[in-house]
């Protein structure tokens, strides 16, 4: 019977220190029946050693070898002009690939025969899905290092404290964003002792917000009418005159707040804007901002940008935190890993990977070869 050969490939994005598989998801991939490959050096940046995966069953091989022998080539971003180029007809490239920033790349490898599968695509809402939710799963590494890198940023305890010295009033956290990003976000700052406020445009958020003994904003609605999701759970983008009157709402709230983190984005798009430089100058000193949303795209802070920090002349630092998953690569690498063990699970079958347009999961991973 034919064996699935898959190979997991060294990330070469500046800061990127994921990988695809970890030892952990080798050893369930070759239980499974499926030859595994690993690019050398591939897990440096999330301290697994060449000697880990070959322990685990897989073959340790230089790039050229992974190319010419993979059936699926496994990534966590879309890869370079290198990496693509080096891919061949018959091949299948499965990773987080946003086709809908990188509809160039998509369309020359379908056009060189290369099938991609699309993680950022999953239809979230199903549920037997789920497992290989790859965005979930890097979004609870992202909104539990945001409230950390927050804490660590401001120069205050986030608890309140009585000591000798007199009591310290806890920090003031608002969260943007009630997603699972800022749903951990919240979680992590309330574990640390934090008050947190939080606001989301799905006022269906706000169960999940006070479960977890954060309070939810109430503001004024936008003018056309309660904000929804697209198909598949993912949130739709906002008119500019919804996006105006939220933020109009919540500036006030905002210039109030110790901590504020916004984790507010629609795949392939520009985030939202939520904090405008007139209400960061409102601020008090001190005060921090962290933007998950931070890319190429823009944020949801106005002039942040991606992995840099700035301080204010007033005093108020803006973090654009655009690769927190990176920044906990062994984690994050662990969770992804998992995720593609079920998803590959789900695509082999009798030693073949099918790749079935007509199944519903499938068909969706496979959506932005035609995007």
């Amino acid at each position: 019977m034919a064996t699935v050969t898959v190979g997991a490939v060294r990330e070469r994005a500046p800061g990127e220190r994921r990988v695809a598989l970890v030892p952990e998801a080798v050893t369930l991939l070759r239980r499974a029946g499926l030859d595994v490959l690993i690019e050398t050096g591939a897990g440096s940046g999330a301290w697994f050693t060449d000697a880990d995966y070959t322990a685990a069953g897989a073959t340790v091989v230089p790039p050229d070898d992974l190319y010419a022998r993979a059936d699926a080539v496994l990534c966590v971003a879309a890869p370079d002009p290198e990496t693509s180029g080096a891919l061949r007809a018959g091949q299948t490239l499965i990773g987080l690939l946003e086709p809908l920033r990188h509809p160039a790349l998509i369309k020359d490898l379908t056009t060189r025969g290369v099938r991609t599968v699309n993680l950022d695509l999953l239809p979230r809402t199903l549920s037997r899905a789920q497992s290989m939710d790859a965005l979930t799963s890097q979004a609870n590494v992202a909104g539990y290092k945001a409230a950390l890198l927050a804490a660590d940023s401001y120069d205050r305890f986030l608890p309140m404290l009585t000591t000798a010295a007199g009591t310290m009033r806890p920090a003031q956290v608002l969260v943007l964003g009630a997603g699972v990003a800022g749903l951990q976000a919240i979680a992590t700052a309330r574990r640390l002792g934090a008050v947190v406020s939080a606001y989301d445009v799905r006022p269906a958020s706000r169960g999940e917000v006070e479960s977890l003994g954060a309070r939810f904003l109430d503001v004024r609605r936008p003018p056309e009418g309660e904000p929804g999701t697209e198909r598949g759970g993912y949130a739709r983008e906002l008119t500019e005159a919804e996006q105006q009157a939220q933020r109009e709402a919540l500036d006030a709230y905002i210039a109030r707040s110790d901590i504020v983190i916004t984790t507010a984005q629609v795949p392939g798009r520009k985030p939202p804007l939520l904090v405008t430089a007139s209400v960061l100058e409102r601020m008090q000193p001190g005060s921090v901002v962290v933007d998950l949303a931070a890319s190429e795209l823009g944020g949801n802070v106005e002039n942040s940008e991606p992995d840099k920090t700035a301080v204010l002349d007033n005093g108020v630092t803006v973090i654009g935190a655009g690769r927190l998953p990176s920044a906990m690569a062994t984690a994050a690498s662990t969770a992804y890993a998992r995720n593609l063990v079920a998803l590959l699970r789900h695509l082999v079958s009798d030693g073949e990977l099918v790749l079935d347009p007509a199944d519903e999961i499938t068909g969706a991973l496979l959506g932005g070869e035609t995007s």
